[in-house]
């Protein structure tokens, strides 16, 4: 995103940014740049709806007390003034980049929050956009243009870099890359992870919750981001997956640009980041590699069509099942 960093590994968004202190512990550990936790799209409806309300209370108060501004409920609101808060005392407190996230699925005014994020000094805004389309009605081509549409009212009111981070769930992922590419997104996340509930079949109900992530979902980032490399503008960064400083390398030589993490974090502390920084540097110095020519060493060769080298490492990997389970 043009963004200098002195390491390719990225602290996602997640728990570990609600205090200055927690992002320092971070910063010391080696990652090169931190998403904080996300702003939601509600919480900035439903504080500015709140305002609303208080100032409609107010509007029949008599003339010598109109320059009275009432101070809204506590309850539930100023979430967006305590998020700002600490995003101007981390950009002041870092050395790394600090990008904000701001998390939603609709369009409207909540966009614009984007441009105080950029005021309280976010060195770039991750917009994750969390869409599951509920509405059977409703075509792939018009949840392909929500999301550019998103895109576009953000990119109207900043000028710092913009992420966007997606889930893969579209009918053609690799066309949504690069119309979101030429849309002026600086940089890609590949995945959001969407929440899948599960059933208690003893008690009989839907079971919600939140899992971090397994190694193996690394899989599914790396095939889009092996697709990807050198076929689009926009930066590449990898999520979903990272545990060990092997998954680190797996994503840059499939094409990642960073390599974000938060669930390995959480398990670990943060100076899990050191461990997964040294894994990397040792990687590249017994290989004699530099982290640019690691990057994208093992993506889908520029000449070679995607769809057709996908092809043929699917029907290769049946093959090789046949020989090794006898099928």
């Amino acid at each position: 995103m043009g963004l200098r960093l002195n390491s390719p590994l990225v602290a996602s968004a997640g728990p570990l940014s609600q205090s200055v202190e927690s992002m320092e512990d971070l910063q010391e550990s080696g990652v090169g740049a931190i998403v904080m936790f996300s702003l939601f799209e509600e919480q900035v409806r439903h504080e500015e709806a709140g305002l609303v309300e208080t100032a409609e209370a107010h509007a029949d108060s008599f003339a010598e007390a109109l320059s009275f501004f009432p101070t809204p409920p506590s309850n539930d609101l100023g979430r967006t003034s305590a998020y700002l808060s600490l995003l101007e005392q981390g950009a002041k407190a870092l050395s790394v980049p600090l990008i904000a996230s701001l998390n939603g699925a609709r369009t409207g005014g909540w966009t614009a929050t984007a441009r105080r994020m950029e005021d309280a000094g976010a060195a770039a805004i991750e917009l994750n956009i969390y869409f599951v389309p509920g509405d059977l009605s409703m075509s792939g081509t018009e949840v392909e243009e929500r999301h550019l549409e998103i895109l576009q009212a953000v990119k109207d009111v900043v000028t710092v870099p913009v992420a966007v981070k997606l889930s893969p769930y579209f009918s053609n992922f690799g066309r949504m890359a690069v119309s979101l590419d030429e849309a002026g997104a600086d940089a890609l996340v590949l995945f959001n992870r969407f929440l899948q509930p599960d059933i208690d079949i003893h008690r009989k109900e839907v079971v919600s919750g939140f899992e971090l992530s397994s190694t193996d979902e690394g899989r599914l980032p790396r095939t889009w981001l092996a697709a990807l490399h050198g076929r689009i503008g926009a930066s590449l960064a990898a999520t979903s997956g990272v545990e060990t400083s092997a998954d680190v390398i797996k994503d840059l030589l499939a094409g990642a640009d960073v390599v974000m993490t938060t669930s390995a974090l959480i398990r670990h502390g943060a100076g899990h980041a050191a461990e997964l920084v040294d894994g990397l540097r040792r990687y590249l110095g017994r290989n004699q590699l530099t982290l640019d020519r690691a990057r994208g060493m093992l993506a889908v060769p520029a000449e070679a069509p995607v769809d057709e080298y996908e092809r043929s490492g699917y029907v290769s990997a049946l093959e090789k099942a046949k020989r090794r389970y006898g099928l």
